[in-house]
């Protein structure tokens, strides 16, 4: 832009200051400032109140606790409805029409004709009860009435005046006035707070539910952490596996893949669906990509577990509530209820909860168990509870090896017939003949006559690995660890595999970390239950479990170690598993050591008392009086097969064999000799206490003389 000066002053007169040249800056025209409208102002201060986040955040909150209300409402609303009609039967029979399972269908309809019938019936009753309960009230009052002044009768005669008559009927009506006017006094005030706390349960009911729109709901539930499953995510969520013939096939179907999907159910602490895949996807591409589904899902990797139903190509989901699978399940009921009490035969341990919530009980009845998994992750505990609770049946007999040696199984010095504690090469060799002992039992007994029934024996080695391990060799030469024919502990726990659920002599085990070294084949192979903790590699997890149960969805090997602690993966018959699966995952119950010890304390009550050997006694003269005497123990009487039981036990090569005959003969003559009780055959302490102590005062008298 240009400027013009202009100087202004006369020619003839010098400058003065007065007269100095006056400049004039000449600029084009520029239009005038307008001030800025009020409006718009206005507008700019809204918009960005507006958008504020402490604005946004005002908005989503209002909006959400008054749809907490109005959707508790609803949902209150519904479950009232459910409760008062059959809409809920309906729905499932709806359902399970649409998943083409008719069976499932049928029973619901049998249950909603129950509940028609039952409802009919009630009503039915409402047309009598107000006659009955009118009779009801006439009779209450009458007697009442009468028991008030038979009171005021008594009391007058006691007091010598007549007006005591009426004292009890003249209280009682007083008290029946100061209940109205307590009554008018605090009707008030509750119809007033009434409301209030009638809105503030509707809206605790939505606030839990989480009924309110994602966008209004707290920043991290908006996240996704914990969302709903819904048929919508989970469709979109195997979509986006990277499978491509499954993508294309939930793009090529008109219902965007809601075909393939069973009912969505809950669950326990989450909810299950069925999938069918379409034709071209195999199961174990889904399998395969669990980590993937599960974030899909927005859940962690533990949170989501794919088993394989009988139906063809279908995969079933289960889908854990976020953050569920990382709280305690509670107590055992061993701890809580000191009245639990354990049948071998009929009975099941109770062990601790599926994933649906529901407890879990595992049968033991002639079924040898083998347990592992990582260090240092419950297994010890796991194996201990199920032995807790059959220790309750005063039946059982245990003979136990620890080869871990730090008091895990102490509880049991009194309880078992031997507990060997100790994780040296002399311990496995102890463990070994304990087994071997427990062979020459079983020979015994498979020689009875058929139909003979016999005591549970149950063979417990935890720590096994130390004994697969062990270098040691006997005086032949013969290893006592290893997996070859002439391995002692191997071939002994191979016998009491092969023959001994038969006569109830059962084989437990715990082991580390397994390996074809630390668990030969044929010796997992040969457990009916067998379970797993923790594992770190798919290999040992079929070791543990075996090709079937991880071809179907088992993988302990995906169970988090430390985090999951006490987490079993169990494949057995022994324990209730869904139609079509071959394992089932249980979170245990963790029994500590003083609650273990007040169990034992009790299944100690319930015996005569037993002596607990810590060592096998080997290549030693017997004293057949004093070892009687020593397996009955402090007991008052103890039958004689038990007595017979106790002393193959205590030395398989010199009592294996006995019979009631060889018992008598010995007996015969010293005091002590069997007789009946209760209609069985005993043999008493306090006779075989003389008999020794006879025996010795004699054997003194001799040497005297």
């Amino acid at each position: 832009m240009s400027e013009n000066v202009v100087h202004l002053h006369k020619p003839t007169d010098p400058p003065t200051p007065d007269t100095a040249p006056t400049v004039l800056t000449v600029v084009p025209d520029a239009p005038p400032a307008r001030p800025v409208p009020l409006w718009v102002r206005s507008g700019h201060a809204i918009k960005t109140v507006a958008t504020h986040e402490t604005t946004r955040a005002t908005v989503r909150a209002a909006a959400r606790h008054s749809l907490y209300t109005l959707n508790g409402g609803r949902i209150v609303a519904r479950r009232t409805w459910d409760g008062r009609t059959g809409s809920r039967y309906e729905r499932m029979i709806r359902a399970a029409e649409a998943a083409g399972n008719l069976e499932a269908a049928e029973e619901w309809e049998e249950r909603l004709q129950r509940f028609r019938a039952a409802r009919h019936h009630r009503r039915m009753d409402l047309l009598h009860s107000p006659v009955e309960a009118a009779k009801g009230v006439a009779v209450g009052a009458g007697m009442s009435v009468g028991i008030l002044v038979a009171l005021g009768v008594v009391m007058a005669l006691n007091t010598g005046h007549v007006g005591d008559v009426v004292t009890p009927l003249s209280a009682t009506i007083d008290f029946m006035a100061l209940l109205i006017r307590i009554v008018q006094i605090v009707w008030g005030p509750a119809l007033t707070i009434g409301p209030f706390l009638a809105l503030l349960a509707l809206w605790s009911v939505g606030r839990k539910q989480q009924a309110a729109p994602n966008w209004a709901l707290p920043a991290n539930v908006r996240n996704g952490e914990g969302e709903p499953i819904t048929p919508s995510i989970v469709v979109k969520a195997l979509r986006d596996l990277g499978v491509p013939a499954l993508r294309n096939a939930i793009k090529e179907m008109g219902d965007a893949g809601a075909s393939m999907l069973g009912p969505i159910t809950i669950a326990g602490c989450g909810v299950e669906v069925d999938v069918t895949l379409p034709s071209g996807v195999s199961t174990n591409e889904v399998q395969n990509k669990r980590r993937k589904l599960a974030e899909n899902l927005t859940r962690h990797e533990h949170e989501v577990f794919i088993t394989i139903p009988q139906a063809a190509r279908t995969v079933r989901l289960w889908v854990a509530d976020s953050g569920a699978l990382d709280e305690p399940i509670g107590p055992s009921p061993l701890v809580t209820d000191d009245t639990v009490t354990a049948d071998y035969a009929k009975g099941k341990a109770p062990w601790g909860q599926d994933l649906r919530g529901d407890a879990a009980s595992l049968s033991l009845y002639q079924r040898h168990l083998l347990i592992t998994g990582l260090s240092n992750q419950g297994k010890t505990v796991a194996l201990r509870s199920l032995a807790l609770w059959l220790s309750l049946d005063k039946s059982v007999q245990f003979l136990m090896g620890d080869l871990k040696g730090v008091g895990d199984w102490a509880m049991f010095d009194g309880l078992a017939t031997t507990l060997i504690q100790g994780p040296t090469d002399e311990h496995v060799i102890q463990v070994t003949e304990m087994v071997e002992g427990a062979v020459d039992e079983m020979n015994r007994r498979i020689q009875t006559p058929p139909g003979t029934v016999f005591p549970p024996l149950i063979v417990l080695v935890d720590e096994a690995q130390v004994a697969f391990m062990c270098p040691a060799k006997d005086e032949d030469k013969r290893p006592y660890g290893g997996s070859k024919a002439n391995s002692r502990y191997f071939m002994a726990v191979r016998k009491i595999h092969n023959q001994g659920r038969a006569v109830n002599v059962l084989m437990w085990q715990g082991t580390q970390d397994p390996t074809n070294e630390n668990l030969p084949k044929l010796v997992r192979e040969g457990a009916h239950t067998r379970a797993s903790l923790a594992l770190g590699t798919e290999s040992q997890a079929r070791m543990a479990l075996g090709d079937k149960a991880v071809d179907g969805g088992a993988a302990p090997n995906l169970l988090r170690p430390g985090l999951d602690r006490g987490t079993l993966v169990v494949a057995s018959d022994g324990i209730t598993i869904p139609a079509g699966q071959s394992s089932i995952t249980v979170r245990t119950h963790y029994i500590d050591d003083d609650a273990a010890e007040a169990i034992t304390d009790r299944a100690k009550a319930l015996r005569d008392g037993v002596t607990t050997l810590h060592a096998i006694e080997r290549d030693q003269d017997r004293d057949p009086l004093a070892d009687i005497a020593a397996v009955v123990g402090t007991a008052e009487r103890v039958r004689t097969k038990d007595v017979l039981a106790r002393l193959g036990t205590l030395n398989a090569d010199a009592y294996g064999g006995w019979s009631f005959i060889d018992l008598k003969r010995v007996l015969d003559g010293t005091g002590a000799e069997p007789y009946k009780s209760d209609g069985v055959m005993v043999v008493s302490r306090d006779r075989l206490a003389r008999a020794l102590t006879n025996r010795d005062d004699t054997g003194s008298a001799s040497a005297a003389e």
